[in-house]
């Protein structure tokens, strides 16, 4: 029987365990999805594969599956972050859903001076990151940080990791080119109304900061996100 749906569990996988549904799981697995005993799941956890697992309980408040055989291997992202300004609620919803499925390593949302946005919810954002992996195929799910202050952040950074620097200053040139050996990276977006001058400042003045433009319009945020992941995974990371 082929499997149709995909579920990312917190359970070691391997042929022969049994892998426990919480009640969320449950609901979607039984109660939505309307699968029943010896329906077939596939299985991931981030860490080893995807599996093939089989229902051998089913109910409205949890269930357990049957893990059979491994239906492929662990894929591991490129080393790299999205950093950005969290926006209206459905559009920040949208950057982490693409992040996840572009391949974002990690996410962090990030309180920068013109930033609108309130307190986000970690846990929701989390969820919306396992779900796009559920539907894209992925096997790992990026971690989504709290979020941090800019100047923070920057004051935390590591030393090797470079800084693709969206500025929205540079939209009447043309769209900067990548190029490089494999590193650890961050995309930095900014939120609507862009970073204030004296954060491009400071990215600017850092040694691992690239400036980039992203063509010759002004994109929104969220554009700018999928713009920018693009770009990059197009140039360094595993499209090329």
């Amino acid at each position: 029987m082929d499997a149709k749906i995909r579920l990312y569990v917190d359970h070691p996988l391997g042929a022969g365990q049994s892998v426990p549904l919480d009640r969320g799981q449950a609901h979607y697995l039984f109660g939505v999805m309307r699968q029943q005993v010896g329906a077939a799941v596939l299985l991931f956890n981030g860490r080893d594969g995807e599996w093939r697992a089989t229902v051998t309980q089913a109910g409205k408040r949890g269930g357990e599956l049957s893990v059979t055989d491994q239906s492929g291997p662990q894929r591991m992202p490129p080393d790299l972050w999205l950093c950005f300004a969290p926006i209206k609620k459905a559009r920040t919803d949208f950057i982490v859903e693409k992040a996840a499925e572009m391949g974002a390593a990690r996410i962090i949302p990030m309180q920068t001076e013109f930033t609108n946005a309130g307190r986000v919810q970690r846990d929701r954002l989390q969820a919306h990151a396992i779900e796009a992996a559920e539907q894209c195929g992925g096997t790992f799910v990026p971690q989504v940080d709290e979020m941090v202050r800019f100047d923070r952040l920057l004051d935390e950074w590591s030393g090797n990791r470079h800084i693709m620097f969206c500025d929205e200053a540079l939209h009447d040139v043309p769209v900067t080119p990548l190029a490089g050996e494999p590193a650890p990276w961050a995309i930095f977006i900014g939120p609507e109304g862009g970073f204030s001058a004296r954060e491009r400042d400071r990215l600017r003045a850092l040694d691992l900061a690239v400036p980039v433009s992203l063509g010759p319009r002004i994109l929104r945020a969220d554009t700018a996100a999928v713009a920018a992941l693009t770009l990059w995974q197009s140039a360094l990371g595993d499209w090329s």
